[in-house]
């Protein structure tokens, strides 16, 4: 039998290791169960040695959907929105983003809990099902409010992507790969861009032209629009579902006093990658303390066992009331401008005579700079000094900055200048959050965690629209609000007390 490693140490054949600094865990040892933190120190070290191979990179893909539908399925009210208000009168245009909201905070927290519960398997496929079922059949809707019903349903599933995924991915990445957290949100911003290309000739060309009356037969652009992102998102899920076998997290399970399963999954991603490990059940086995001697799978599974943990300390009470007023903050600020901005985009365009068209081409250009804000996050995290801390302050800064500074636009060209800037600042801070946020999270509430982050967010998310109604659509005043947001985001995430730049998750 192996004996006993010591924390921070990788065994191999005749000798024991110190880890390198970056292998060090992100929350300290204390904060944790000890048996615990001995075993998720020697999978970390595991999963490090078989290093970065094709499982991992199979895994940046599927779960790379999830991020894609979370985006795509986020743009597409705010999309049609122009469209069906002619044909289905909606009494207040703020109940379509109320109702998305309220699912994605739903399903943030259902899926986020069910993923520490059940496991992470069940739930990482079963969320595009459902977004992709509702969303397809949202296109028959009848009325504004069977539409409100289903973009809830369909969010539901939505809510539980970015929870459940990011934990997935984290959990079987080599430590010196955590960097890749962040540039998953390149599929973000890939999802984003679909959604307003297929909506560009679909909307443009089987809408209802303005001062005409509108009926269905002659406004079927954003039903066939709704079909073909259904369409895509259950195409994703039979991918997702059918070509990869994704196996259940080590840690998780490791968690759950289920070492065999934890040992036989490093096995078999060794064997995916092509490389041999020498890691067995014993080397977790013979790190049980005596008082840690049952089984963890023993322990109670319920929601509070769940969340309690993330209090345990003051610094882990710490971290985790700032992470969720960090994604509040930015949870209202986001859905305030963004849920509306093809709205005034179209709003701005009407008054200066833009063609639908020249507005899709807007929102189009302001989505692909997106794509340097990931760059920028990514390449932020590692630099020293910096970190993620510093990389998501100064980028959340920055885009309250540019919204604000976007209410000074008096032409098309203006708003689109400040929207670039937004775009680019924005997607950097949200980067870096969505690779921070796991992070500090122990594996065995990951889910939990994440779903609390992510509830938090939609919460805010919620109360957009409800700004909204009272601010004005008209007027600059939600924009000032949103700009406000970000930037009082920016400071609240020095308070945050973990730097994860250079450690791996526990």
């Amino acid at each position: 039998m192996s004996t006993p490693k010591e924390v921070g140490a990788v065994t191999s054949s005749s000798t024991t290791v110190p880890l390198r600094p970056w292998r060090r865990g992100v929350l300290p040892d204390a904060a944790l169960d000890q048996t615990y933190v001995r075993k998720a120190h020697t999978l970390n070290a595991a999963i490090q040695e078989i290093g970065m191979g094709s499982y991992q990179w199979s895994l940046f893909f599927v779960a790379g959907f999830g991020w894609c539908s979370d985006s795509l399925w986020q743009q597409v009210p705010g999309i049609i929105l122009p469209v069906i208000i002619a044909e289905l009168h909606p009494p207040r245009l703020e109940y379509l983003a109320l109702a998305q909201n309220l699912g994605l905070a739903a399903g943030s927290l259902i899926w986020g809990l069910g993923a520490d519960i059940v496991g992470r398997r069940w739930v990482f496929n079963f969320t595009l099902l459902l977004a992709g079922l509702f969303g397809t059949a949202a296109g028959a809707s009848p009325s504004f409010a069977a539409m409100s019903v289903f973009v809830a349903l369909w969010s539901v599933g939505v809510g539980g992507n970015i929870p459940v995924d990011t934990a997935v991915f984290l959990e079987f990445l080599p430590g010196s790969h955590q960097w890749l957290l962040a540039g998953m949100n390149l599929w973000w911003c890939l999802g984003q861009i679909i959604a307003s290309g297929i909506a560009w000739p679909l909307l443009v060309h089987f809408s209802c032209k303005q001062g005409e009356l509108c009926e269905k037969r002659g406004n079927m652009g954003w039903r066939y629009y709704l079909y073909a992102m259904g369409g895509l998102t259950l195409l994703l899920f039979l991918l997702r579902f059918l070509a990869f076998t994704l196996h259940e997290s080590p840690k998780f399970l490791m968690g759950r006093g289920n070492d065999l399963g934890a040992a036989a999954v490093v096995q078999k991603v060794a064997h995916h990658n092509g490389v041999d490990s020498s890691f067995s059940v014993e080397d977790l086995k013979a790190l049980d303390l005596p008082q840690n001697s049952a089984p963890a799978a023993s322990q109670p599974t319920s929601n509070g066992a769940h969340i309690r943990p993330l209090f345990a300390t003051a610094e882990l009470t710490r971290s985790t009331l700032v992470i969720m007023l960090m994604w509040f903050l930015t949870g209202l600020g986001f859905p305030l401008y963004n849920a509306f901005l093809p709205y005034f985009l179209t709003r701005i365009g009407d008054a200066m005579n833009t063609s639908m068209s020249e507005t899709f081409r807007n929102y189009l250009i302001i989505l692909v700079m997106n794509i340097p804000g990931v760059a920028l996050g990514t390449a932020a995290i590692e630099i020293p000094g910096v970190g993620r801390k510093g990389a998501m302050s100064f980028g959340a800064v920055l885009t309250g900055t540019f919204l604000l500074a976007g209410t000074t636009a008096r032409t098309s060209s203006a708003l689109l200048g400040w929207n670039c800037a937004y775009a680019v600042a924005g997607t950097m801070m949200a980067a870096v959050m969505y690779a921070y946020t796991p992070e500090v999270f122990p594996t065995k509430h990951r889910g939990t965690g994440n779903g609390l982050a992510m509830t938090a967010n939609r919460i805010g998310g919620i109360l957009a629209p409800v700004i909204a109604m009272y601010a004005d659509l008209n007027t600059p005043v939600p924009v000032y609000i949103a700009g406000s947001m970000f930037i009082v985001a920016g400071g609240v995430m020095w308070l945050l007390p973990y730097e994860s730049h250079r450690k791996t998750s526990l």
